[in-house]
């Protein structure tokens, strides 16, 4: 081997060593990788390096007279009655009728369809083969569905439709129309009833219809409790950057903008879209589309989580044991498998990266509801 080959393995050997004691020394906090400026001189080893730390923030002391209002949030009994139909209408099988059957609201049609102006001539965009349509849904235009209702399979159908002025298409605003329209199918529509077996497969629990639908209250308000307070969050940050000098380096906004990123392109993919055609379809190529709506919503959450852990250190927020028992503890309730909750207590052992993130979010919650009313 080469002498110069040597030397570069001495130096990265060395540095493993020297770098992580210079941390400690200088009591750094790195939050990217460290690179080299300059190599002074190798015997003894003098190494010029930089390193992104985590920023300085600076909070005026006004923040002590932010105080915001809290944002109440209720569940009504017809919430929870939509909620029920939501479930139903998931867990909906259908059959197939048979030819004497007249269709009603809920069920299934297969049908073929054919739009025509008043002149009879074909309208583009309006053959469908074979569409299966559900009764009621209000997919297609107004009136359409209702149409079909108490008719039965291989009937043919003239429709007259009228289109509404603020219909999405502006092809077919306010225009006048024929539908020809073939019954192929029908399927009725088999909702489940809400017994305690259905309940208990559904949720894990042992409940009745009415304990349900305290159990779907009790869940719908833990939502919306948890969308007003995102939003009052959001507010409290936008007032405490106001009163705040803070700057931070391109490492860490990168490491926020592709974990925001990697959040958003989860929710893409489990509502059934493709992250490509989703962003196509705003007109937008990826790289834009981080730029407008990925990188805003990455530096306000850097922020925040930067300011709230300034303020806890000032404030001297601290999280007992017990609190975090407590919260793992609620964690644990909202699920029914014994297996799942012995995975989770595993996980949320103390001292693990989930127990150490449950306890710093706690403090950031301790320190956000101190500038509530």
């Amino acid at each position: 081997y080469g002498e110069a080959y040597i030397l570069n393995i001495t130096i990265d050997e060395a540095l493993n060593v020297l770098y992580a004691q210079a941390l400690r020394d200088n009591n750094i906090i790195p939050v990217s990788q460290w690179e080299i400026k300059e190599i002074v001189s190798q015997t003894p080893l003098v190494i010029k390096m930089t390193v992104e730390t985590l920023p300085e923030v600076e909070i005026d002391k006004s923040y002590k007279k932010i105080k915001l209002k809290k944002t109440n949030v209720s569940v009504d009994d017809s919430e929870v009655e939509e909620s029920l139909k939501q479930i139903q209408d998931k867990f909906t099988k259908f059959e197939e009728a048979t030819e004497d059957y007249e269709a009603k609201e809920g069920d299934k049609v297969y049908v073929n369809t054919q739009g025509y102006n008043l002149k009879s001539k074909e309208l583009e965009n309006t053959r469908m083969e074979n569409y299966p349509l559900i009764l009621g849904s209000k997919i297609l235009v107004p009136g359409f569905e209702e149409w079909i209702v108490w008719h039965k399979t291989w009937e043919t159908l003239e429709l007259k439709i009228e289109f509404p002025e603020d219909y999405h298409n502006k092809d077919f605003k306010g225009k006048k129309t024929k539908f020809s329209v073939d019954i192929l199918k029908i399927e009725i529509s088999k909702k489940p009833e809400f017994t305690p077996e259905f309940i208990k497969d559904l949720r894990g629990k042992d409940l009745d219809l009415e304990g349900f639908k305290a159990l779907i209250k009790s869940e719908l308000l833990e939502t919306k409790e948890m969308n007003a307070r995102m939003e009052d969050e959001s507010k409290l940050i936008d007032e405490l950057v106001k009163v705040t000098k803070l700057d931070f380096g391109t490492s860490i906004l990168n490491n926020q903008i592709q974990k925001v990123f990697a959040e958003i392109k989860d929710n893409i993919v489990q509502s059934w879209a493709k992250v490509h055609d989703y962003i196509s379809s705003l007109g937008m190529d990826e790289e834009t589309y981080i730029e407008k709506n990925v990188k805003p919503v990455a530096i306000k959450r850097l922020q925040g989580e930067l300011i709230l852990h300034k303020l806890g250190e000032l404030e001297k927020v601290e999280v007992s044991d017990e609190e975090t028992s407590q919260e793992i503890d609620k964690i644990l309730e909202r699920f029914g498998s014994a297996e799942v909750v012995s995975r989770l207590k595993e996980l949320y052992s103390p001292g693990s990266k989930y127990y150490n993130e449950l306890v710093q979010r706690i403090s950031y919650r301790k320190v956000i509801d101190s500038f509530f009313e």
